[in-house]
């Protein structure tokens, strides 16, 4: 990297940071943007998922007082998450690079129906939590499948993993939609710590790149957590499909 782009890696690592404790979808910002550098995909996701990880920490930690009461089912639903990160992440390593170049495209895609979607699933959370009864659902086998496919997304590329666990933990359990959120902020910190740890094992991480965006993502989480509520969610998805959408005409584009 030179010039301008180490600081657009630590700007991109912040706007990640508050856009996952928020809505998310912040590898929809990075990822791009590592492409737009020059960085080849897998080398993008492995790194963009690598620095990440503490901004997905650090949302999460924004959240604490929300979780309380939620340690036990946290447990369970960390584990399937963990598993599903791990199946996704030795995925991404195992397939040839030659198949996720031809696969993201289409996971950007994905990624940006989910935004588009995020919405309808907050409303509908809103709608349940009305008539919730927090700390009485239960973890059921249903549930920690569907937790453990969300991890196999997440470690394989895991760009809106998180409004997919929000949908998923919306209609699993019945709690207020705040609570719902910071559970959704700890499975998915999960979710990319456990990947991270592989592919800083055995696959080619850009050390400057993951350092970068780490220290922006913590910012970022921070910030996501504390004033990410009075943000306009409309303007961050709309900033968020914008950079999708770029990014699905450049890789098609060759």
């Amino acid at each position: 990297m030179n010039g301008w782009e180490p600081a657009a890696v630590f700007f991109g690592g912040l706007a990640a940071g508050t856009i996952n404790t928020v809505v998310g979808a912040g590898s929809l910002i990075t990822f791009p943007l590592l492409l737009a550098i020059g960085y080849p995909p897998v080398t993008a996701n492995v790194s963009n998922t690598v620095g990440l990880v503490p901004g997905s920490v650090s949302g999460a930690l924004g959240y604490r007082r929300e979780l309380v009461g939620q340690r036990n089912r946290l447990i369970r639903l960390g584990a399937a998450a963990a598993v599903g990160g791990l199946s996704g992440g030795v995925i991404l390593l195992a397939m040839p690079s030659k198949v996720f170049e031809s696969v993201v495209p289409f996971l950007i895609a994905l990624a940006c129906v989910l935004v588009l979607l995020q919405p309808m699933v907050a409303r509908r959370l809103e709608r349940r939590a009305a008539a919730a009864q927090p700390g009485k659902s239960e973890v059921g086998p249903g549930l920690l499948i569907q937790v453990f496919l969300c991890g196999i997304y997440g470690g394989y590329f895991g760009a809106a993993q998180g409004v997919l666990l929000l949908g998923v933990l919306g209609i699993g359990l019945k709690e207020h939609l705040q609570r719902i959120n910071a559970a959704k902020n700890v499975i998915a910190a999960t979710v990319n710590l456990v990947p991270a740890t592989l592919f800083i094992l055995v696959a080619d991480v850009s050390w400057p790149v993951a350092l970068l965006l780490a220290a922006g993502s913590v910012l970022g989480g921070q910030v996501g957590a504390r004033v990410g509520r009075r943000l306009p969610s409309a303007a961050l998805r709309a900033a968020v499909l914008a950079v999708g959408i770029l990014a699905i005409v450049r890789i098609l584009a060759g």
